[in-house]
């Protein structure tokens, strides 16, 4: 049996640690097709159903792309896109007076949720987000994502991302919202899965995962964290 709510089997659905709460700030999740298959998996997913103001769009190419172009015409709300670079608008390093200044009360934050290579590519095809202003963050917490091998330490998945920015608003005094629980239908759909692993009557079990799966801890030594995008 299957959840589709969730998309997790009944036995491990996590729809019961769902709280879903309003932001002032519209989250759009752009979802590669890649990601979108990895329904019992995938984060973006997740952060959807814990963000009341929030949607996914599916693509590669996002140039064309009627619900995207509807959403960046609107010049009353201010669109942003949730990603590094040398010009971004780092959250973790500005005041609430200049995040005020910067970001409008109900603005757009555009999220891309794909691997690396799949995010790139996304940015590179869609000429409209490359257009937008940036925003980004430091992050000094290691993921908590323990069953993705990450490249960095400081990479995050989707839902810790928007967890972080969320907190970086509220400190600005853009967002009053409680993300006490936002994480833990993450925390519980890791859980689920280290029991499965780690259980030696399941087809997928290995006698080396206890060694093998841990904090990811030996990577690039690098304290910024401006990426949003999940990883493999």
């Amino acid at each position: 049996m299957k959840c589709y709510k969730c998309m997790r089997p009944s036995s491990t659905c996590i729809c019961k640690h769902i709280n879903t709460f309003k932001t002032k700030t519209r989250f759009i999740i752009l979802m590669h097709p890649k990601e979108y298959k990895k329904e019992k998996n995938g984060t973006g997913c997740m952060t959807n159903l814990q963000l009341e103001n929030s949607e996914i769009i599916v693509g590669v190419d996002f140039s064309k792309n009627d619900r995207v172009n509807e959403i960046l015409t609107n010049e009353e709300i201010g669109s942003f896109l949730l990603y590094p670079g040398k010009e971004s608008f780092n959250l973790s390093q500005r005041n609430g007076s200049e995040m005020k200044s910067f970001i409008s009360n109900g603005a757009n934050f555009f999220i891309l949720d794909g691997t690396w290579p799949c995010a790139r590519k996304m940015l590179k095809l869609s000429t409209n987000l490359q257009k937008l202003n940036r925003v980004s963050f430091d992050n000094s917490i290691a993921s908590k994502f323990i069953i993705k091998q990450q490249p960095e330490a400081l990479c995050l998945s989707t839902i810790e991302s928007v967890y972080t920015v969320l907190n970086l608003l509220n400190k600005g005094g853009i967002e009053q919202c409680d993300t006490t629980d936002f994480l833990l239908p993450f925390e519980k759909m890791i859980e689920h899965q280290l029991d499965y692993m780690l259980n030696p009557n399941n087809k997928n079990y290995s006698s080396t995962a206890n060694r093998e799966i841990g904090p990811k801890t030996m990577y690039k030594t690098n304290t910024e964290r401006n990426v949003v995008f999940e990883l493999e």
